[in-house]
């Protein structure tokens, strides 16, 4: 038993046009959630590139917790974050970017989150990475 399940996509080969349009991604980020449906409570971004490598950051805060993405705009690598609780599913909030945004090459890395007590005791658990083109 878990309290969340909680992806760790890396994606590779993303388009440079991709990797440096925050607001674009943002709004794909809290779309996504909505139609999985989840609650957005809060989205801010921040765009890097004056004094360090172009990219940026950005963060749609979900009432059952959270999507994140931060870009390496020169390296076409975005790291993506879906957390969520409930009965809402961090698989589809992905499917529905993907279904507005190329993120390139993905592998997905799954792992539960608050494990019940009999889980805790069971051996560490390695989360499973899963290329996903």
């Amino acid at each position: 038993m878990q309290k969340g399940k909680h992806l760790l996509i890396d994606c590779r080969n993303v388009a440079r046009a991709v990797c440096l349009d925050d607001k674009g991604m943002m709004n794909a980020m809290a779309r996504a959630a909505e139609r999985a449906g989840a609650t957005v409570v809060s989205q801010i971004r921040y765009k890097f590139g004056q004094d360090s490598p172009p990219g940026f950051t950005a963060v749609v805060m979900l009432d059952e917790s959270h999507v994140s993405a931060h870009t390496y705009a020169d390296l076409g690598l975005i790291a993506l974050d879906v957390f969520t609780c409930g009965s809402t599913e961090p698989r589809d909030v992905l499917r529905y970017i993907r279904e507005e945004l190329n993120l390139g090459d993905v592998t997905i890395k799954e792992c539960g989150r608050f494990l019940t007590h009999e889980a805790e005791t069971a051996p560490a658990y390695e989360p499973e990475a899963v290329l996903v083109s």
